[in-house]
C-alpha cells in the first residue's frame, strides 16, 4: 500500500474484503468479519492511510476498554509500523501517537466513557470491536469529525458480528447515505489457511453452533431475549455421578451474601462432572466452607478451588473470601490448590467455554450435571439474554446466573486454550 501525499511503500497484500473496505469512499465505513478475516489488519492499515493523507492533522484509534486498546489494538498497530520501518513515537503520559513522517498525531482512546471524547475537532477516527461498543460512542466521535483543514474526514470500524444490534441496524440493515459495510467471508483469508489448514475445522470442536456461526462464519444471528446457555438439553447432560475418591475435588465459588453458591465438580482429562451444588441463604464464606466439609469431608486426593476474582476484595472482617478460604482448609492441614484468576474472563467467553462443553458443533457433550443439581439446571434452562442485547440479565430473577457463574469459572480457567486468528484470541 502506497500512501498518497508521502512516498512510504508498505508491505500489504490485502484479501479481497480488506481492498474493498480501503477503497470504500464512503464517509462512515466498517468492516465486518469473523475470527482470522484479517480485521485488526485493515483497521491498522486505514489508520496509518489516513494520517498519511491528512499530514499534521489529528486522528483517533479507539478500542472499548483500555487494556483491549493496550493489548490488541495498539500492539497490532505498533507492530505494523515497526515491520515497515515507519517511524513514530508514542507519548505514554498523553496516549498519543505521533507519525514521524507527516506530524500526524493519533489520539489513542477508550470509549467506554464516551463523554469524555467531546473536544478536539478530529480529521478521522477507527475503532475496533464496535459491537462492543455503545452507540453513543460512535455518535460523540462523529460529532467531532469536523476538522476544516482535514483532506480526507473518515470514520471507520471493525467488528465481529454480535446479533442484529445497533451496528447490525445502522451499517447493514438500513444503512444512511454516506454509510457503508464490507462483509468478510469465512474461508478468504488464504494466508491464514496456508500456515493453519485445519483452521475452521479445529473450531467445530471447541464453538458450540451458534458460537460458531457467529464467531468463525461471521453470521448475524438472532439474539434477541434468547438463552444463554442453548447448548444444553436434559437428555445429554444430566446423568447421576458419584465422587471419585481418588481423583481432587473442585469446589468452585461464586461470592455473594444471598444466595452463597458453589459447585463440586470433579474432571477428567477434558470432561466436566458437575457433582453437586451448595446454595445457602445468607450465608458466610466460612459457613460455605463448612457445609462443604459436612457433605465431602477433607478429599484424600485434594482439593481445588475456583472463584471469582473479586473474592479477593477486603470483607469488613478484614480478610478476603479467599483469605477466608485459605485460613479454614489451611486449619484442617488439607491438602488444597487455587486456581483463581488476577482478573475474571469476559462475558462472552465464559459463556461459549460452557456451551462448546455442553455440546459442540459436532455434537459432542463434555460436561455432565447430577440430577441434584437443580439450581444450576434451572440457570442452564431459564438464564437469558436482556431483550434486544447480549447483556446478560440478571434482573429478572436474583436466584439465577450465580452457579453458572461459578461454573464458567471452573471451565474457562481449565479449559484447554490454544492461540488462533490475527490477534492470538483464547480458543475456546
Amino acid at each position: 500500500m502506497a500512501t498518497d501525499n508521502f512516498d512510504r511503500a508498505i508491505a500489504y497484500c490485502p484479501l479481497p474484503s480488506q481492498k474493498k473496505f480501503h477503497q470504500s469512499g464512503a464517509s462512515f465505513k466498517g468492516f465486518s468479519g469473523p475470527i482470522g478475516s484479517g480485521k485488526s489488519a485493515a483497521l491498522c492499515h486505514e489508520a496509518i492511510r489516513m494520517s498519511y493523507k491528512n499530514p499534521g492533522r489529528t486522528g483517533l484509534i479507539g478500542a472499548p476498554t483500555y487494556p483491549m486498546l493496550r493489548d490488541a489494538t495498539l500492539t497490532a498497530l505498533t507492530e505494523l509500523l515497526h515491520e515497515n520501518e515507519i517511524p513514530f513515537e508514542v507519548n505514554k503520559s498523553d496516549y498519543v501517537l505521533t507519525m514521524k513522517d507527516t506530524g500526524s498525531r493519533m489520539l489513542l482512546r477508550s470509549v467506554d466513557e464516551f463523554e469524555r471524547l467531546r473536544g478536539t475537532n478530529l480529521a478521522w477516527f477507527g475503532l475496533d470491536e464496535l459491537t462492543y461498543t455503545q452507540e453513543g460512542a460512535w455518535l460523540r466521535l462523529e460529532g467531532r469529525l469536523r476538522d476544516p483543514k482535514a483532506s480526507v474526514r473518515c470514520g471507520f470500524a471493525v467488528w465481529t458480528p454480535k446479533g442484529f444490534d445497533w451496528v447490525y441496524r445502522k451499517f447493514i440493515q438500513n444503512p444512511v447515505p454516506g454509510y457503508a459495510a464490507i462483509l468478510a467471508q469465512p474461508y478468504e483469508n488464504k494466508f491464514l489457511l496456508e500456515q493453519v489448514p485445519d483452521f475452521y475445522e479445529r473450531l467445530k470442536g471447541s464453538y458450540d453452533d451458534n458460537f460458531f456461526r457467529q464467531e468463525v462464519l461471521g453470521d448475524y444471528l438472532n439474539q434477541k431475549g434468547g438463552l444463554v446457555y442453548p447448548a444444553f438439553i436434559r437428555e445429554g447432560n444430566i446423568k447421576r455421578m458419584s465422587v471419585d475418591t481418588g481423583k481432587p475435588v473442585c469446589w468452585a465459588v461464586d461470592f455473594n451474601v444471598d444466595p452463597m453458591s458453589s459447585l463440586v465438580v470433579q474432571m477428567r482429562n477434558e470432561e466436566f462432572f458437575v457433582l453437586d451444588e451448595i446454595v445457602l441463604k445468607r450465608a458466610t464464606t466460612e459457613q460455605a466452607c463448612e457445609e462443604f466439609e459436612r457433605r465431602f469431608g477433607i478429599p484424600r486426593a485434594g482439593i481445588i478451588i475456583f472463584g471469582d476474582a473479586s473474592g479477593a476484595a477486603m470483607q469488613t472482617s478484614g480478610f478476603s473470601d479467599h483469605q477466608i478460604i485459605r485460613k479454614y482448609f489451611g486449619s484442617r492441614s488439607a491438602r488444597v490448590t487455587y486456581r483463581i484468576p488476577t482478573a475474571n474472563p469476559r462475558v462472552r467467553e465464559r459463556v461459549a467455554a460452557m456451551n462448546a462443553r455442553l455440546r459442540n458443533v459436532y455434537g459432542d457433550v463434555n460436561l455432565w450435571v447430577d440430577p441434584k443439581c437443580r439450581e444450576l439446571i434451572a440457570d442452564f434452562e431459564q438464564v437469558a439474554y436482556k431483550e434486544d442485547s447480549t447483556e446478560i440479565d440478571k434482573d429478572k430473577d436474583r436466584r439465577r446466573t450465580h452457579l453458572s457463574d461459578a461454573l464458567g469459572y471452573l471451565v474457562c480457567q481449565e479449559a484447554k486454550a490454544g492461540t488462533i486468528g490475527e490477534r492470538g484470541m483464547r480458543l475456546f
